[in-house]
């Protein structure tokens, strides 16, 4: 553990003890190796979460906005377009982020190909998708072979890496990007959607990301975790005054195990993920680290509970 991490794991580590004394008990971390690990997983959690403010406060280069540079990068690609004032296309570009994620092997090679549509010039941005969904899957179809097997690495990231690039299957990435245009543009823009649904909302953050979470069901091959990914990621971005007050345990498979683990020291407990989730919003109220920081240190944690191992995507 970094020196400078040594303050918050002190103030973790009081704040777990006085939890699980006068709340709930937290039998998956009684062991002190356990609690280390878990508070390690923490702190990394936490660091991966700030990373993102960190971004927003430098300087970005215009290639990371380009596909045809190798310095591609979606995400640092939406810092610069929301800079620049173009709302829709950074809210674009981190959807495109999370679809493809960042593979291990080939980076963000996958979504650069697609957003670039291979260099062509006219990139597949909001402005002509969200126009043509039709003819985005037109392209998809007619390439789908070269970007599958022309010799270049591309992959999908961890997380989606169940995800088709098939142009017209239910849950493949032509139906993925015209549901989510279908998602979007009843309301007109990005933040026409994201302000109507604040409004019905009360202006509640949490509420918020929670009607957003839901109406979301609509996006093809979205679930659980890619939405929250996509509307933590917004938030985080600051394109909409949003973050979650659930960590969204139905669902789950790797949190939910952690959770498991954490509140009765069995992975494999039968408690009911509603219940999980109201033990973890107390937890976090105590914590102070956020809803994304829990769901994503518990996800890491519980795939070696007694050594901690960094998570590499």
């Amino acid at each position: 553990m970094r020196p400078k991490d040594l303050a918050v794991a002190q103030r973790l580590t009081t704040a777990l003890a006085s939890f699980a004394r006068e709340h709930q008990a937290l039998p998956g971390i009684k062991v002190a190796r356990r609690r280390t690990v878990f508070l390690e997983q923490l702190i990394e959690s936490i660091h991966r979460v700030e990373y993102i403010a960190v971004i927003r406060q430098r300087d970005v280069s215009s290639r990371r906005a380009d596909p045809s540079d190798d310095l591609f990068d979606p995400i640092k690609a939406a810092v610069l377009k929301s800079r620049q004032g173009d709302h829709d296309e950074a809210c674009w570009l981190t959807f495109l982020s999370v679809h493809f994620g960042k593979s291990r092997r080939s980076g963000w090679q996958l979504a650069r190909d697609v957003y670039g549509a291979f260099g062509s010039g006219q990139l597949w941005d909001w402005q002509r998708t969200s126009g043509n969904p039709a003819g985005f899957r037109r392209w998809l179809a007619t390439n789908q072979n070269r970007l599958r097997g022309d010799g270049v690495a591309r992959a999908f990231g961890n997380h989606r890496k169940r995800q088709s690039l098939d142009a017209t299957s239910a849950n493949g990435t032509g139906t993925a990007v015209a549901s989510y245009v279908a998602w979007v543009r009843p309301h007109g823009t990005h933040a026409q959607m994201f302000q109507a649904v604040a409004a019905a909302a009360g202006h509640d953050r949490r509420r918020t990301f929670d009607d957003l979470y839901r109406s979301m069901r609509s996006v093809a091959s979205f679930g659980r975790l890619a939405r929250f990914d996509y509307l933590t990621m917004i938030g985080k971005l600051c394109l909409a005054p949003i973050e979650p007050g659930s960590t969204y345990m139905s669902g789950a498979t790797g949190p939910l195990a952690g959770a498991r683990l954490l509140f009765t020291g069995d992975a494999h407990s039968a408690v009911a993920p509603n219940q999980l989730d109201a033990w973890l919003a107390d937890l976090e109220a105590a914590l102070g680290v956020g809803m994304q920081v829990l769901e994503d240190s518990l996800c890491n944690w519980q795939k070696n509970p007694d050594r901690f191992l960094p998570f590499r995507g």
